[in-house]
């Protein structure tokens, strides 16, 4: 997964943990595609500021999702879905009993 990609899922699922300042050079950052250079002047600090400020955040989420797995969960889901669509263009019984195995996977996971 490319990495600004995974920064805005965590941020998605983590993002409310920062503190107010780290979620708007975050924000700015990875989901305004803003440079560095654009957010160092709009903050009034240094391109490195900005920099090791994003470096941290993105470690903070990444520590949050090695305890609780949230976006993994989240990835498996999806996967899981994508393979329920597909099955649901067949039109057999073996593909109604994937779809039926798939999905108690899901709420299991629930």
């Amino acid at each position: 997964m490319d990495e600004k990609i995974r920064q805005a899922y965590l941020y998605d699922f983590y993002g409310e943990l920062l503190k107010e300042r780290q979620r708007m050079i975050f924000e700015d950052y990875v989901l305004n595609d803003l440079s560095l250079a654009e957010i160092a002047a709009d903050e009034g600090i240094t391109r490195q500021g900005v920099h090791d400020m994003v470096k941290r955040c993105t470690q903070t989420l990444e520590g949050y999702e090695q305890k609780l797995h949230l976006l993994e969960r989240f990835m498996q889901i999806r996967k899981q879905i994508g393979a329920i669509q597909e099955l649901t263009q067949q039109d057999d019984k073996q593909s109604l009993e994937r779809i039926r195995k798939i999905s108690q996977l899901i709420l299991e996971e629930l």
